[in-house]
């Protein structure tokens, strides 16, 4: 097998490794780096020669047959290309909006949307549907497909969080106007931070109900080199609430942070001066939250949890050679 050249520096491009992320997921900023490539949009720019060109470095990486010269750092890029852009079950391009990559810039005019101020019964209701029904599409569209799933799983979790976001932000929001005790001023900074239970509570609920027949099923559990001991139903309970927690504090720093900037940036003589200004400089807020906080956020947690064998069913204690088995618990 011909092996590719270094090319560059060992620490900007480790050995190829087919499938594998090229940053250690074992550290914080190992992780970090990751989802920084996963949501790169500059991906989305990709031609559609560029694309085949790395499918086809990628396969004959897979054959042996990689021509000479071929370094390390282009075989990362094109793995970078292609996972973005093909579903690695079903072999499709998925579409543009819903990739990982497209997170970022078609997700952040649904996250201005959610923070505008001063919103109405209609707009509140709007933006919440909008916002869940993106994020079905990008969690169907990126879904593990290796094994079926009904669809009516997905309708399920997308209806409940639908349900719970808009009950949730009018619930809220009508509790906050009748509240006697808030000046306008006060009021007009509390709404604004109506999104996040709203949107923490929908995700919590879509993960609950996507993927609450593991509770009944059971999930893998893994020894340290990857090998399936058995499945437990123990390490799904902890999965799903590890997951759930993910979830809570993902939208965190999108739905926080730009509110707490903004109610700051608002009082200058320039925004005061120039309303105008708001919606911009509003937009540029929630970019920058979503385009930095969000990987911050989800890098915090690794993928893949462990779980000391006394706390699972009895069968996969005697079956395990080891204290510790791990677990993938998604996110």
């Amino acid at each position: 097998m011909v092996q590719p050249h270094s090319g560059s520096s060992m620490s900007d491009y480790p050995l190829f490794q087919l499938g594998k992320p090229r940053f250690d997921q074992n550290t914080f900023f190992g992780r970090f780096r990751h989802f920084l490539d996963v949501i790169d949009p500059r991906t989305l720019f990709v031609s559609e020669n560029r694309l085949q060109e790395s499918i086809n470095l990628l396969k004959r990486f897979k054959e042996g047959t990689l021509p000479p010269g071929v370094t390390n750092e282009q075989l990362w890029k094109a793995q970078k290309i292609k996972q973005a852009i093909i579903h690695p079950d079903t072999g499709e391009k998925i579409l543009m909006p819903f990739r990982m990559s497209g997170f970022v810039p078609f997700g952040t005019p649904v996250v201005v949307g959610l923070l505008l101020p001063n919103q109405t019964l209609v707009s509140t209701i709007f933006w919440q549907w909008l916002n869940q029904s993106h994020n079905a599409c990008v969690n169907y569209s990126n879904r593990n497909a290796s094994q079926p799933n009904p669809t009516s799983a997905f309708v399920h979790g997308y209806l409940g969080a639908v349900t719970s976001a808009v009950s949730i932000a009018v619930g809220l929001n009508v509790l906050i106007q009748r509240a006697k005790g808030f000046s306008p001023t006060t009021r007009l900074l509390v709404q604004r931070f109506v999104p996040f239970p709203a949107v923490a509570s929908a995700n919590v609920c879509n993960v609950v109900l996507m993927r609450k027949s593991e509770l009944s099923e059971g999930i893998s559990v893994l020894d340290k080199s990857g090998n399936v001991v058995g499945t437990s139903k123990v390490a799904a309970k902890y999965a799903l609430l590890e997951t759930a927690l993910t979830r809570i504090v993902m939208p965190m720093p999108i739905l926080v942070l730009p509110p707490m900037i903004m109610a700051n940036l608002e009082k200058l003589p320039l925004l005061k001066g120039n309303p105008r200004l708001v919606l911009p400089v509003h937009a540029g807020v929630c970019l920058a939250a979503f385009a930095f906080a969000l990987p911050l956020a989800i890098s915090l947690f690794p993928q893949t949890s462990q779980i000391s064998v006394d706390r699972l069913e009895p069968e996969i204690a005697r079956a395990a050679n080891c204290e510790v088995l791990f677990y993938n618990k998604g996110l």
